[in-house]
């Protein structure tokens, strides 16, 4: 069955010989001809050189690797149908080694009836044989298949039914639409996406539905416990909540005192304070005697996190213990113990949160940051965690919040994440101002340099950023050491530091606390910088090689500097000449600083998997429907969805058949 659901990537028009006076660079197609001459070429390489004629025009066929029997075989006179593609040659028009075989003098071979299907790669399977074992698919399962749709109503659509949109997608008839079905937007293959995404979100629909039936801790808002902390920290964070944020607080309180698992996301554009309302959320857990976990991508964000709520909570009392790969084994072994006997409140750290061995007293909210950054696995592993040794709480699981700075477009966040409720915070806190971005030719290096010593000389910290540790001989990009090396010498007024990835936690931590204490006026760092660092008088960025990284990671950079109530900017340098893809993404930089916006072009320019990493989760391994193609059609996948809440039999063949058992890796 999962052969009919191996869907062709794209197809070869074999159904027509095209003649060689028409053919044009790019084209794949089949010609027929006569060989006018054959011979091997002794230039750069030795290559067997063939010149097919049809009467209309000639086209060398280029064989680089051949025996002497096919040298044979391809003599003056004889007749060949060949496919390949058409280039630009030292002589005209070639195809290098193109599919071949030779005609019988005076009786023509018949075409194919169909388009051919390439399909996907499979080890081990060559696409004739995918062709053959697809064919008996086609054959013996198809007219097997219940078409689950097939009684519901699709308002304002005409599609066709499952059986006939396989049989099509699998074997386009000769003169079907290419252009068509290249783009995916053929009524077949838009009639396979609809199930496709209605299945996914089905599948997220039955988590959400899964974890409901579940009990959790009720966490009251209104003990007086929670109320102490809850005022005494908002008192002293230094500002008013905006209105996003005491909205988004809102909902997480009424989430932890329902007695269900909460299960929400909390999106917003960079510097928009998602991490206090975690923190006057996990306050609450605290309030009521449970553990808090908070769970980050990677160290140093984690690190971040550590020093933001240590700052933060432990004036209140409230203990924040660290865990993390890098400890040494004795302070492991500590920060296990208070985990264990509930001393430690609140423990930050990465994945070591989740590692075997460990066991939480009273776990009751788990925070996931950057929570697309994460496999499914871990983030299961960090939730099983939830359970107690004691019977009574045994059964309860743990609350989720989950943060991200990539806000999400709407129609992504309809499909991917019809398993959570959604806050979203869109204003900044009062006084940020946007940063001004500006983009520069390398060649005026010389010029930023220039005004990074102004910048310094002011009082100001500015961040270096280049994609490379160490130069590398296969990439065109600066690399941190060697920068920081040179901006040193050209600057000699200036304190230069330097943090990367594969500097020890240690030396990270330093290096950041001297940038941020003003010892180090600029820092050249990697993109490790790019998420949760917070340096509020940093007010200048410069992004080297700015045509190599995606929209999204730019802005997250972007978002280190206009922290605090200086006006900021963003200077980034690219290699000559731009291309078109790179060009958009610094476009769109320049001319936005609303994350959202971002985030929407930046679905548009590369697709969904690449945006939020789902590649890595388990979900969402489209085979047909594409987010940002297909999305007019998700307000009919639910309600597709709603019709379908009561027919658990139909809803649980469309999983199977699109998702199978990749379900289960859904249920975080």
């Amino acid at each position: 069955m999962d052969l009919l659901f191996l869907l062709p990537q794209r197809y070869e028009d074999r159904t027509r010989v095209a003649p060689l006076g028409s053919l044009r660079p790019g084209q794949r197609v089949v010609v027929e001809g006569e060989i006018a001459v054959a011979d091997v070429a002794y230039r750069r390489r030795r290559s067997l050189l063939v010149r097919l004629a049809d009467g209309t025009g000639q086209l060398t066929l280029r064989f680089f690797h051949f025996t002497r029997a096919q040298q044979g075989n391809l003599a003056a006179g004889t007749r060949l149908r060949c496919y390949g593609e058409v280039r630009p040659g030292p002589s005209g028009y070639e195809m290098v080694h193109p599919e071949y075989r030779v005609l019988a003098t005076g009786q023509p071979a018949a075409l194919d009836e169909r388009l051919t299907a390439v399909y996907p790669t499979v080890e081990g399977l060559a696409q004739f044989r995918l062709r053959d074992l697809t064919s008996q698919a086609l054959e013996r399962l198809l007219p097997t298949l219940t078409d689950e749709l097939a009684s519901v109503a699709l308002p304002g659509l005409r599609l066709p039914g499952l059986i006939d949109a396989l049989r099509y997608v699998h074997r386009p008839p000769a003169g079907a639409d290419l252009h068509l079905l290249s783009s995916g937007m053929h009524p077949c293959q838009r009639r396979l996406a609809l199930e496709e995404l209605l299945a996914q979100h089905l599948s997220l629909r039955q988590i959400r539905e899964r974890a409901r039936e579940d009990a959790a801790v009720t966490l009251a808002v209104n003990s007086a416990r929670a109320r102490q902390l809850r005022q005494g920290f908002l008192s002293s964070v230094g500002f008013e909540l905006t209105g996003g944020q005491r909205a988004a607080l809102a909902d997480i309180d009424a989430d932890l005192s329902s007695g269900c698992p909460m299960l929400r996301l909390v999106q917003g554009d960079v510097g928009c304070g998602k991490t206090v309302v975690a923190a006057a959320g996990a306050l609450l857990a605290v309030a009521h005697g449970h553990q808090v976990a908070i769970m980050a991508p990677t160290e140093l964000l984690a690190e971040q996190h550590r020093d933001t709520f240590r700052r933060w909570l432990e004036p209140l009392g409230v203990t924040v213990a660290w865990l993390s790969g890098s400890l040494r084994q004795k302070a492991r072994t500590q920060t296990y113990a208070a985990i264990e006997d509930g001393t430690a409140e609140v423990i930050v750290g990465t994945h070591a949160l989740f590692q075997e061995g460990l066991h939480y007293h009273s776990l009751a909210l788990v925070i996931v940051d950057e929570q697309h950054r994460f496999g499914v696995h871990q983030r299961l592993k960090l939730m099983d965690k939830g359970a107690s040794d004691s019977a009574a709480a045994r059964e309860l699981k743990p609350h989720q919040l989950v943060m991200t700075a990539t806000p999400i477009p709407r129609t992504l966040a309809m499909t991917l994440y019809a398993d959570l409720d959604s806050s979203v915070i869109r204003e900044l806190p009062p006084g940020r101002r946007p940063v001004t971005t500006v983009a520069l030719p390398e060649r005026r290096r010389p010029e930023v340099v220039a005004r990074v010593r102004e910048a310094c000389r002011s009082g100001a910290r500015v961040y270096w950023v280049c994609p490379l540790i160490e130069e590398s001989e296969h990439l065109e990009s600066e690399a941190a050491e060697p920068m920081a090396a040179a901006l040193a010498e050209a600057l000699p007024d200036v304190r230069v530091g330097l943090i990367h990835g594969r500097m020890s936690p240690a030396d990270k931590e330093r290096a950041m606390k001297a940038f941020a204490q003003g010892k180090v006026q600029l820092l050249v760092a990697t993109t490790v910088i790019e998420v949760g660092v917070d340096v509020p008088t940093a007010t200048l960025m410069i992004i080297e090689n700015a045509e190599r990284l995606g929209l999204s990671q730019l802005h997250q950079l972007r978002g280190r500097v206009g922290r605090g109530r200086d006006s900021s900017t963003c200077v980034l340098l690219y290699r000559s000449p731009l291309a078109t893809m790179a060009r958009a993404r610094i476009d769109v930089l320049r001319s936005t600083n609303d994350g959202f916006e971002v985030a929407q072009r930046d679905l548009e320019l590369r697709g969904p998997g690449e945006v939020l990493g789902t590649r890595q989760t388990g979900l969402m391994q489209l085979r047909v429907a594409d987010l940002v193609r297909d999305a007019d059609l998700m307000p009919l996948v639910q309600a597709l969805a709603g019709q379908l809440a009561g027919q658990p039999g139909i809803a649980a063949e469309l999983m199977q058949r699109w998702i199978g058992s990749g379900n289960r890796y859904g249920e975080v």
